[in-house]
């Protein structure tokens, strides 16, 4: 081999072996396998046969939150993920007895959660019953500052009772506290409700009827003295409140009743766009 082929014979080899050392060192970029996502789609929410998975409030202090708290459900993700806000935080289970089911349904370009209908049993026991029960969370509790929650609702006279709670954390009764929103009474008048830790109750309730086949948003907004019911982005009725009354309770957030036990006050009809929102 004259000494001209073999000086590139070298040079040759000598370029093979820095490629190779150059492959070694910076392997060509890798393309993801592809991941294989399900598509969100409507259907029943599976609701545990007991309360396995849903904690009852720990025997802690009550606090109040400190930050600003914004929240909001619309149920987007279908039956097959979990039920989360926009966030992936404050998750809400499904929680029934006696068969009660919830559904994800077509709600324009996402879905809406439908409740069972109105039971006309004769014993109230014996009636399905169902609703979204989230966890303890003291971070929800607005104390003093401004509150905002509220839904998007819709309802006909045939879901109508003597009670219909949309969205409620605390109770009442028993010399906790509570914010709620609910479609009460067989007139459909919706109202929004605040309660200290003594026995008054403040209502914002106007003489409008929501039940009529159709959608509304409804909100509650609790500003210094004043609570207000807004329908529909117009302010429909409102009632003093004490600027010291403090909401703090152990309890979770829930929507669509109370509780799944006897005396609920089961929602009936389809509920979407439930949002709270705290100090801002």
């Amino acid at each position: 081999m004259s000494r001209k082929r073999r000086r590139l014979a070298l040079m040759g080899a000598l370029l093979l072996v820095s490629g190779l050392l150059l492959a070694h060192r910076y392997p060509p970029a890798t393309r993801p396998a592809s991941v294989q996502m399900t598509p969100p789609s409507a259907g029943v929410l599976p609701v545990p046969t007991d309360r396995a998975g849903v904690t009852s409030p720990e025997p802690r202090q009550i606090t109040v939150g400190a930050a600003p708290v914004s929240v909001r459900y619309t149920f987007d993700g279908g039956v097959h993920r979990p039920l989360t806000d926009l966030n992936g935080q404050h998750e809400l289970r499904p929680l029934g007895q006696n068969g009660g089911l919830l559904r994800l349904v077509r709600q324009g370009p996402g879905f809406a959660v439908v409740y069972p209908n109105r039971c006309t049993l004769t014993f109230e026991r014996d009636c399905p019953r169902a609703i979204l029960e989230g966890f303890r969370d003291d971070s929800l509790n607005p104390g003093t500052r401004t509150l905002r929650y509220g839904a998007s609702v819709l309802m006909t006279h045939g879901d109508l009772s003597d009670g219909a709670n949309v969205l409620q954390k605390g109770y009442s009764v028993g010399g906790t506290s509570q914010f709620k929103l609910q479609v009460d009474h067989r007139l459909g008048h919706p109202s929004c409700v605040i309660t200290g830790n003594r026995r008054r109750i403040y209502r914002a309730e106007p003489w409008i009827d929501v039940a009529d086949g159709r959608w509304h948003h409804l909100m509650c907004t609790r500003s210094g003295n004043r609570l207000t019911l807004t329908v529909d982005g117009v302010d429909r009725a409102w009632v003093g409140v004490p600027p010291r009354l403090s909401i703090a309770n152990a309890e979770p957030l829930r929507v669509g009743g109370k509780g799944a036990a006897v005396g609920n006050d089961q929602f009936a009809g389809a509920i979407d766009n439930v949002f709270l929102t705290i100090g801002h």
